[in-house]
């Protein structure tokens, strides 16, 4: 009787702490960040690289051959529009936010809310929001509306906030890579420290990249910042009928 009781006991501990790690409350992530560390590949300060807070370059996408040349295309009139001194237009010019995933670069701080059933992603540039419904099935693909930061699904693995978004419109690139409306975007947002933030990106297309490939940005927590209000009324510049970015002349 007592080999069973112990037995007993052990399974009745095993069952409770299983419990209570589902019913662990995720991690604070709430508040104003800013961007730090790698961004676009650029260096980080050496220090930043040894104490583990700077994530890992991001990674340059492989796409298929014919989207490839698409890709280098569009590379190339960008750098003979901006040698000309005619530089072509991007959505700034318009007042129009980067979408997803660009608006995670964070350009401008950016803000995690939490709230029963969602989390709430709002960047100070062009008051760009999206929302991530948690615990919540993904859409087909089909069945969701194109836009600018797509249909965002998510759910806490531990301490990790693990994402899915499909819907993205195809005019909306990331860094000028072409993509069909196959593209998945995953991502992988937790705590590298109390106050350093990570977001691993993986995006996928099977129509136009070979390989998926990976983008990382990091956030550092800004405990006294409250986001600004960003309205884009008195922009002096424009987008002509050839694409072209021009300047408004007062006269």
């Amino acid at each position: 009787m007592r080999i069973f009781s112990f037995g007993v006991l052990a399974i009745l501990c095993a069952v409770t702490l299983g419990a209570q790690q589902k019913t662990a409350a995720p991690p604070n992530i709430s508040g104003a960040w800013e961007r730090f560390g790698f961004n676009l590949g650029q260096p980080t300060a050496d220090g930043q690289r040894r104490d583990g807070t700077a994530p890992p370059r991001s990674e340059q996408p492989t796409l298929k051959p014919a989207f490839q040349k698409e890709y280098q295309d569009r590379l190339a009139a960008i750098r003979d529009a901006n040698a000309k001194g005619a530089p072509i237009a991007t959505g700034a010019v318009q007042c129009l936010g980067e979408g997803m995933p660009a608006m995670m670069q964070a350009t401008f701080p950016i803000e995690f809310l939490q709230s029963p059933g969602q989390v709430t992603v709002i960047e100070e540039a062009f008051t760009q929001v999206r929302r991530i419904r948690l615990d919540q099935p993904q859409k087909k693909i089909e069945d969701v509306e194109p836009g600018f930061y797509g249909h965002s699904v998510g759910h806490w693995e531990g301490d990790t906030l693990v994402v899915d978004t499909i819907g993205i419109k195809e005019n909306i690139r990331y860094q000028n890579v072409p993509h069909s409306d196959q593209m998945r975007i995953r991502e992988k947002i937790h705590l590298a420290t109390p106050d350093i933030l990570w977001d691993e990106i993986t995006i996928e297309d099977p129509v136009v990249l070979e390989k998926p490939f990976n983008v990382y940005y990091a956030f550092r927590r800004m405990p006294n910042y409250t986001l600004l209000e960003y309205i884009c009324e008195d922009n002096r510049e424009f987008r002509d009928a050839n694409g072209i970015q021009q300047i408004h002349v007062n006269k």
